[in-house]
């Protein structure tokens, strides 16, 4: 656990960024998303990549992976465990709303940035083509195990990943007011996007302080504010 940046200078850096993109900026008592003395640190190393994969293998059920062969990836690699109930009964029984399982992509994005697997995290452009190279293979049946092998993976630093999360915190707020009034966009990703983008940066930095709870579950990750 390292001390956690200044977050009123991160914050202001945020929102210099939200003003060169163009885009609105959030109301002056918009919250910090930690306090100052605050600590950081990213989840373990195992527990992201077994989420990217979780993620990555549900996506591919939206684009036609059977039923069959994706539960048997997850009951090989052993990732049941990781599985959400939500994230299961799609997989298992197509149940749920298929069209945000899609959305997911955005999500894998992010932890593979935090896993060092992607160069950038963007918030202008669509996840790099070379990302699906970078997970695993499924249609060539590479386990998970054999996917961590090769994909060697180098952890960004927890500052490095709060400064981002910070920043997507802000654009999460600055893309849905932009669509709400019909205002322009940066580039050629939307608010579902960068809501994704966020969800996996917000579950996969820990703070800890008099303010934050435990970590939550990947369901539990709040993106009301």
């Amino acid at each position: 656990m390292k001390v956690a940046p200044d977050p009123r200078a991160v914050r202001d850096a945020s929102l210099d960024e939200l003003d060169r993109l163009g885009l609105p900026l959030p109301p002056p008592a918009f919250p910090l998303v930690w306090e100052p003395g605050d600590g950081v640190a990213l989840r373990a190393t195992g527990e992201i990549e077994a989420r990217a994969a979780v993620l990555h293998v549900v996506v591919a059920r939206c684009f036609g992976m059977p039923t069959e062969t994706a539960m048997s990836w997850l009951l090989g690699s052993h990732l049941v465990d990781f599985v959400t109930p939500p994230e299961w009964q799609f997989v298992a029984g197509g149940k749920g709303d298929h069209r945000s399982f899609v959305l997911h992509h955005d999500a894998v994005f992010a932890l593979a940035w935090l896993l060092g697997l992607s160069r950038h995290l963007d918030p202008t452009v669509p996840p790099e083509e070379r990302l699906m190279q970078q997970m695993p293979d499924l249609p060539g049946g590479e386990s998970f195990s054999e996917w961590r092998s090769r994909s060697l993976v180098a952890p960004r630093d927890a500052i490095e990943a709060a400064v981002l999360l910070d920043l997507y915190y802000c654009l999460d707020w600055a893309f849905q007011e932009a669509g709400r009034v019909g205002g322009w966009l940066p580039g050629e990703v939307d608010a579902n996007a960068i809501g994704q983008r966020r969800w996996g940066l917000e579950w996969a930095v820990v703070f800890s302080g008099p303010y934050h709870e435990a970590p939550p579950g990947w369901e539990e990750v709040d993106l009301s504010v």
